[in-house]
């Protein structure tokens, strides 16, 4: 892939992931920004570092009954359910769009099993468009009784290991948040052959209608998002960035350029933004510019220069 052209002289944003280039750390999170289209008239899409696409399984998908989404105190739960066209829905319908945003368009992919990812990650390879595939391994693994496989760290490995032999482009693996020891499993999918890993998807969680006493989910229990987790977001990307030598990327209550700066900070090469899309459209874009702002008041050559600077004495 060809580096993605600065049109800033300075200051100086770009960061790369493997072989993928960007032209600033700011990248929009599986889920919260559909497939680019849905946004394009409220934002800039090309002043983004890279446009991540929701959720790609191997067969379309309906997703969960409603309601699907609920608020919270700082955040949301939601169980879509990952609803989303199937591979050959999104190649045929939804790339030739996506070829003209002059950003990288990486595309997540999910599957019950390891032969699902395979077969998702052989159809995107060679297809014009693809710069990178983020793995979503917080899925259940149907062959083992419904176990995520980002809760394993063999499992999380294995599949890393079929998506690399297969693919194309680089490969970031996203971490569930919902383990024991994220590091552990950030080691795994490292020797892998990930060239990259995100993190952290949502943590499980549930509401509750106090005057029906019924869970205010149809499907009981969902994904919590937003401002409430970023402490824990910040403190498991400061773990596995600590642990792991490949670039990490910094999802999880993102709203400010601040917010994306702490988690650089803490050893993130780049971030998403994610549940601040559905207050705030061009949140991404005002991150972009808020980063750029910071660069050029602190006198930094380069972004770069900021990632993992945390002083601990």
């Amino acid at each position: 892939m060809e580096v993605v052209r600065n049109r800033d002289p300075y200051p100086d944003l770009r960061v790369k992931i493997g072989a993928l280039h960007l032209q600033n750390p700011v990248m929009t999170a599986s889920g919260t920004f559909g497939y680019a289209r849905e946004f394009a008239s409220l934002m800039n899409l090309h002043r983004l570092g890279a446009v991540i696409v929701k959720g790609i399984s191997l067969e379309p998908r309906l997703g969960n009954p409603p309601p699907r989404i609920v608020e919270t105190a700082c955040g949301m739960l939601n169980a879509i359910g990952l609803e989303n066209v199937g591979v050959e829905g999104f190649i045929a319908d939804k790339m030739a769009y996506l070829r003209g945003i002059d950003v990288p368009v990486i595309v997540n992919v999910l599957g019950d099993t390891i032969e699902e990812y395979e077969l998702i990650t052989e159809k995107l390879a060679g297809v014009e468009g693809v710069a990178a595939i983020e793995v979503n391994i917080s899925c259940p693994n149907v062959k083992k009784g419904g176990v995520a496989f980002g809760t394993d760290p063999k499992m999380a490995a294995a599949v890393t290991r079929s998506v690399v032999e297969r693919s194309d482009v680089p490969v970031i693996v996203k971490l569930s948040p919902n383990v024991s020891d994220i590091a552990a499993v950030a080691a795994a999918v490292e020797d892998g052959g990930a060239d990259g890993v995100s993190l952290i998807n949502t943590l499980i969680g549930m509401a509750i209608d106090l005057r029906s006493r019924r869970p205010k989910l149809a499907n009981v229990i969902g994904g919590l998002s937003g401002p409430a987790i970023k402490p824990v977001a910040l403190r498991m990307v400061y773990q596995v960035a600590r642990r792991v030598t490949i670039p990490v990327v910094g999802i999880g209550g993102i709203d400010t350029a601040e917010d994306a700066l702490e988690f650089m900070v803490a050893g993130a090469t780049a971030i998403q933004v994610g549940t601040a899309n559905f207050i705030n459209p061009r949140a991404s874009e005002d991150v972009v510019k808020g980063i750029g702002e910071f660069v050029k008041k602190e006198k930094l050559p380069s972004i770069r220069d900021l990632i993992g600077t945390l002083k601990l004495e």
